[in-house]
């Protein structure tokens, strides 16, 4: 700004000191003012740019302060997405892990029941193959009404009439008991996966008074014929340890003990093949 000076300073001095015509100094003191005019707008100029250019200098710290803060947040964000990146991909290979694990349980699973489902079928071919075995050897008996066979949810049922074991009054086999009872031990002694339950049945006509010594009540009166065919089982080559007896009295009927037909029925003596309580046992821990 000093240079625009110095020439307006030498332009007046020429003016004052007369070396000039008038018309030139007119002119010369008309450029001066305009000088004037120009240094003062160029004075403004010059403190707006100054101050705009304070402006802008704050405003681009303040970016840079921006940036700075925004750069330590994207790192920030990238660690954090690195660590959950790599926690997400553990997850992921344990999650793999345990689907793996499960499949493969599954599959040890699906052979477990086709192996039980082929020994279920084996039973089922057994039991079916036992029962027509006593059909056919008892034929006479279920013809005559003194025995029925059923098999129903894996439980073989001998039901035979007292008549055809023992006397009234009785727990001792008659002879001809002997050879029926013989015939059913050979067939149900080869399947060895069941247990043997021998049930003991009476009506509801109370035991004599001539043999209330011996029997106090049908309930031991058929709890003493049940043990007895079980003893003969035994004898028959049995194991014990897969037969049981039990005496029910008159307290399980088939029939009316209202008729004498009926009460034939409900004196009776049934043979039960059931499933082993070992195998029982085992398949329930299996299962826990």
């Amino acid at each position: 700004m000093r240079n625009f000076i110095i020439p307006a300073i030498l332009i007046l001095v020429l003016i004052v000191g007369g070396c000039v015509k008038r018309s030139t100094y007119e002119q010369k003191s008309s450029e001066a003012a305009q000088l004037l005019t120009d240094l003062t707008k160029l004075k403004a100029l010059h403190t707006a740019l100054l101050e705009k250019f304070t402006t802008l200098q704050d405003a681009n710290a303040g970016l840079n302060a921006d940036l700075a803060r925004a750069g330590n947040d994207i790192k920030r964000l990238e660690s954090v997405l690195s660590m959950r990146s790599a926690e997400t991909g553990q997850a992921m290979a344990e999650m793999r892990e345990e689907i793996d694990r499960l499949m493969l349980a599954n599959r040890e699973l699906e052979q477990q029941l086709d192996t039980e489902k082929i020994a279920r079928l084996a039973r089922i071919a057994q039991m079916q193959s036992t029962y027509n075995e006593l059909v056919d050897k008892m034929e006479s008996e279920i013809k005559r009404g003194e025995i029925t066979i059923s098999e129903l949810e894996g439980r073989l049922t001998v039901n035979m009439v007292d008549r055809i074991l023992f006397a009234s009054g009785s727990a001792e086999i008659k002879p001809e008991g002997l050879a029926v009872l013989k015939r059913v031990a050979d067939i149900v002694s080869n399947i060895e996966e069941k247990d043997i339950q021998v049930e003991g049945h009476t009506d509801n006509v109370n035991i004599s008074e001539r043999l209330q010594d011996k029997f106090a009540s049908n309930w031991e009166l058929s709890a003493a014929r049940a043990a007895t065919v079980v003893r003969f089982l035994r004898d028959a080559g049995i194991p014990g340890e897969r037969l049981s007896a039990v005496g029910f009295g008159p307290f399980k009927p088939v029939a009316s003990n209202k008729t004498v037909e009926g009460r034939a029925q409900n004196r009776r003596i049934q043979i039960v093949l059931v499933p082993q309580k070992r195998a029982i046992v085992k398949e329930l821990n299996e299962t826990k």
